[in-house]
């Protein structure tokens, strides 16, 4: 199932670096800039990261795999024009030794089940 329409696929490919929000079992927040790719067959986004198989957004993970993960920017300034997109679903752990994964042995993939864009197709605030 694709949750993301083309607008947000076409942003999410011009982008190389978000943010994923973890929770422990406590619910104690967490949230850290990542790497990530659009996984076209799968319809997720894939995230990696240097040694993510020991970060506390692994353990959080393993603990309790909602997420959300966010990619925003400034298409301009003047005018002032945000964009974004925030993805809220399930993480899943891949562990690989060797093989073809996306970003070496351990990396995350996010299922969206919420998604929530703004600013893609036309901007956010009118011009007067």
């Amino acid at each position: 199932m694709q949750y993301l329409n083309d607008d947000e696929i076409t942003y999410l490919r011009s982008q190389m670096l978000g943010r994923i929000a973890t929770a422990n079992a406590k619910g104690q927040p967490h949230v850290t800039p990542v790497g990530f790719r659009y996984n076209e067959e799968t319809g997720t986004i894939d995230i990696g990261g240097y040694d993510l198989a020991a970060t506390r957004k692994a353990r959080d993970i393993h603990e309790n795999p909602r997420v959300a993960f966010v990619v925003d920017d400034l298409a301009s300034v003047k005018p002032w024009r945000p964009r974004g997109i925030t993805i809220r679903g399930t993480a899943v752990i891949y562990e690989q030794q060797g093989g073809d994964a996306p970003f070496g042995d351990t990396w995350f993939r996010v299922i969206p089940d919420r998604v929530v864009s703004w600013g893609l197709e036309q901007p956010v605030f009118a011009t007067r």
